[in-house]
């Protein structure tokens, strides 16, 4: 009886709680703090659920969460194109001093993304044991390493916005790898589409100048060498295209065929990457000069060290991205990064584009936009037979 007035005000105090720390989304859902936080972990992550709040579709976290992911996508590969350019076509010492040894770049980068997936297979307690066959990460190394040293070497000869809209048209090698590797069929739509991609960066080719600044100091002619040097760098794109289409499908039958996360993969790929680009750099006899201009120009491996650095970290924003926002919405920031790249390019190191060029450039991003709505379209007329399907998996 004596305890009567303490219990009401304890209750009084107790409801006054529930009020204020009722949120839009409890009054929504007809809840209440103690509703959803009844436990003591409930308790506990309370601020974990105002953050989860903020992320909510309908108050805009939605569109905040794709906005961060885009910039930082965006942000670190345009500075990565930007230190291609800068490291691979400007000079050093104020001089007349090229850096012509892409290899190092090559290594450097993939030494230090091995040894970040080396750092996060550690940190999740994932076994370091391979779990296929060594050939088979080898086999995706060697066509890395090619794909990678033609899309550096490739840049002496031609303009990065030829280089970065040649990469555009990198679903018609991964069109005929998937046929020959995995057996993939297509329709004549995604046929149509490879075409137009492909008619559109010849356009771009045929209605300008595609030749780098430096490529005269590359090719036998010197500068009346004509459109030699762009022709090479033609066939450096070629090879681009074709080894990293084989990479990108290989990596697909591995996950496919192995049970593996990225990151192992990841670990192994660029630790045989490393391996073969240090051994190409000795057998080549480039590894000492190499190393000789980097002593001479410290600033060079500076940008080459903040090159590697922005394509490690924006790996991981992929990452996060694709996995929690999907791949149309991955595909559609990296369709507006390599239009972006090619403007920043045009404004920083001059490469003033004729209207062939600008009609070439509508005619690819026109034709990658419309594949990405034509993939959404698809992926939601399948939604519901995959929610149906994916149900069943849970309940057997």
């Amino acid at each position: 009886r004596f305890q009567l007035p303490e219990a009401r005000r304890m209750s009084a105090e107790a409801s006054e709680k529930r009020i204020l720390l009722r949120t839009p989304s409890m009054e929504r859902d007809g809840g209440s703090f103690d509703e959803h936080h009844a436990t003591p972990e409930r308790r506990g992550s309370f601020s974990k659920h105002k953050f989860a709040q903020l992320l909510d579709k309908e108050w805009g976290g939605y569109y905040l969460g794709v906005a961060l992911c885009a910039g930082g996508i965006l942000g670190t590969l345009i500075c990565y194109g930007i230190l291609q350019e800068k490291v691979m076509t400007t000079p050093y010492g104020g001089g007349n001093e090229y850096f012509s040894y892409s290899l190092l770049i090559v290594f450097i980068n993939r030494a230090l993304t091995c040894a970040v997936a080396l750092v996060t297979n550690v940190a999740k307690g994932e076994s370091l044991k391979p779990i296929a066959p060594l050939f088979s990460y080898a086999a995706v190394s060697v066509s890395n390493v090619v794909a990678t040293a033609c899309q550096y070497e490739a840049l002496k000869y031609v303009t990065f916005p030829v280089q970065t809209l040649a990469k555009t048209a990198k679903m018609v090698p991964v069109m005929l790898w998937g046929t020959v590797i995995l057996m993939k069929s297509y329709n004549l739509k995604e046929y149509g589409m490879a075409v137009l991609v492909t008619f559109g960066c010849t356009l771009f080719l045929l209605s300008g100048d595609a030749s780098s600044k430096v490529s005269h100091r590359h090719t036998a002619g010197g500068p009346e060498g004509g459109n030699t040097g762009a022709a090479y760098g033609g066939l450096l794109m070629m090879g681009y295209l074709g080894f990293d289409g084989f990479t990108s499908t290989f990596q697909e039958k591995l996950f496919k065929g192995f049970q593996m996360t990225p990151h192992h993969q990841v670990l192994y790929v660029t630790l045989f990457s490393a391996t073969f680009a240090f051994g190409s750099l000795v057998m080549s006899g480039m590894l000492v000069p190499a190393l000789k201009f980097v002593v001479a120009y410290p600033s060079c491996i500076v940008d080459i060290l903040f090159l590697s650095s922005t394509a490690v970290s924006s790996q991981f924003i992929i990452a996060y991205t694709i996995k929690t926002y999907g791949a149309l919405v991955f595909a559609t920031i990296m369709t507006t990064r390599q239009f972006l790249s090619i403007l920043v390019s045009n404004v920083l190191f001059g490469h003033p584009m004729a209207g062939g060029q600008w009609l070439g450039l509508v005619v690819v991003f026109g034709t990658l936009y419309a594949k990405i709505q034509m993939r959404g379209k698809k992926k939601n007329s399948l939604a519901p037979n995959h929610a149906k399907g994916h149900q069943g998996q849970q309940t057997a």
